[in-house]
């Protein structure tokens, strides 16, 4: 294997974040060609070992994976360089659209465009919903945990945090108790002392803002950074999975976006580099305007990229050196499996609660979860759904293809209604 310098690590780091389109699996794959097959900087054990690691972590497990590498290949500062380079270039075109969506979001055009583009999320998210299913759901186990995920958040508004400690704590009780103690033997070298100091400093810059926040009685920042801070800590299963408990916070219990103002967000989300988690900042962005116009947008936007992302090199810096022990121990690949199950029933929520409020105008809250006014249904909307399905589901045309021609058709009807 060679061995590169910080320059060769920021060209490559740049170009995998400037291509990085097409969510976890293509970035995924992205870096496999380039860390492996191409610069041969990582063998495939150690970029498989480091993937499975990063996929028992909270966060975007692509951005992950990008500081992992960078961590392996130049320490702290490689990992920060990598971590950064992927997430950069998608934040900055996110600020774009969402000060663009918030100054002419109302337009009549602009609005008939994005009902084009909530066409398209829902077969985005049905498709996740069916990729994720195929991978999760293996026996009546995982079955029935992804019902019972389905029912606890649509019917019974079970918060998001407490479906997958449950489901967690589950999977841990029923995995196999057979420990690789030469894998533990070998990973747990690494000196405590070490790792104590790594989460003492990640940690405190993770939270330092909110102290401040907290101590200046600034409010409204203050719920944006303890919010999202929380996020981070249960975003398993993406980006999609988290949505529905985004949502329910956002639109809710803070009042912060519309529902279809989420569905927008998701959308213009897709058609940028990176993780799709940087769907937060639009979120943040879009609440902080609302709130207080632009300046107080940038405030927020910026606050909600820190603590949606510094998590994720805590959990990197703090893990890395332990990967071979984490990766041995059955309990945390069990409770790792039985969130993945919940998490398809909660991303079946999200499908069916984005559908309910394209397909009709009005939807109020029944005993057992969302309840459509059936008179309020929208036919044309419900038709742009269909075409969008075709295109994306039966098609298999490109991501983001889909949107620009849904946002197409639904201009295009807007001219001749």
């Amino acid at each position: 294997m060679q061995h590169p310098t910080l320059s060769d690590l920021f060209r490559v780091f740049v170009r995998i974040g400037l291509l990085s389109f097409g969510g976890p699996a293509a970035q995924i794959s992205l870096m496999h060609t380039e860390l492996v097959d191409r610069h041969k900087w990582l063998n495939e054990q150690q970029f498989l070992g480091a993937l499975s690691f990063c996929m028992l972590l909270p966060g975007p497990e692509a951005m992950q994976l990008a500081t992992y590498a960078g961590w392996r290949l130049h320490g702290v500062r490689g990992g920060l360089l990598a971590g950064l380079l992927f997430v950069l270039p998608g934040a900055l075109v996110i600020l774009g659209l969402a000060l663009g969506y918030a100054y002419f979001g109302d337009l009549p055009l602009v609005q008939a465009l994005f009902v084009g583009v909530q066409a398209a999320v829902i077969a985005i998210v049905f498709q996740a919903l069916l990729n994720l299913s195929r991978k999760a759901l293996k026996g009546w186990d995982s079955w029935a945990l992804a019902l019972l995920g389905f029912i606890a958040i649509f019917a019974l508004s079970v918060p998001f945090p407490a479906i997958i400690a449950a489901a967690a704590l589950w999977g841990s009780f029923a995995a196999p108790r057979n420990t690789d103690t030469s894998a533990t033997a070998r990973a747990t070298r690494t000196p405590i002392t070490g790792t104590l100091r790594t989460i003492g400093i990640w940690g405190a810059l993770w939270l330092a803002p909110l102290l401040i926040l907290w101590a200046m009685d600034a409010d409204f920042l203050a719920q944006i950074g303890l919010f999202f801070s929380k996020l981070a800590v249960v975003t398993f299963g993406g980006a999609y999975a988290v949505l529905a408990y985004m949502t329910q916070a956002a639109v809710e219990t803070h009042g912060w976006l519309t529902t279809e103002q989420m569905i927008d967000a998701l959308g213009l989300a897709e058609t940028t580099p990176g993780p799709l988690i940087l769907v937060t900042e639009f979120v943040g962005l879009l609440a902080g305007f609302q709130q207080g116009g632009v300046m107080l947008a940038l405030a927020a936007g910026l606050l909600t990229l820190w603590v949606t992302f510094m998590p994720c090199f805590l959990w990197i810096f703090a893990g890395a050196p332990y990967v071979e022990n984490i990766l041995a121990r059955p309990r945390l690949k069990g409770a790792l499996a039985a969130i993945s199950a919940a998490v398809v029933g909660v991303i079946l929520n999200l499908s069916v609660w984005f559908a309910l409020h394209v397909l009709f105008a009005e939807v109020g809250q029944g005993a057992f979860g969302p309840l459509p006014d059936l008179s309020s249904f929208r036919a044309l909307n419900a038709s742009f759904v269909a075409l969008a399905c075709g295109l994306f589901l039966l098609l298999r045309l490109p991501m983001l293809t889909v949107l620009a021609l849904m946002a197409m058709a639904a201009g295009i009807a807007h001219f001749f209604a």
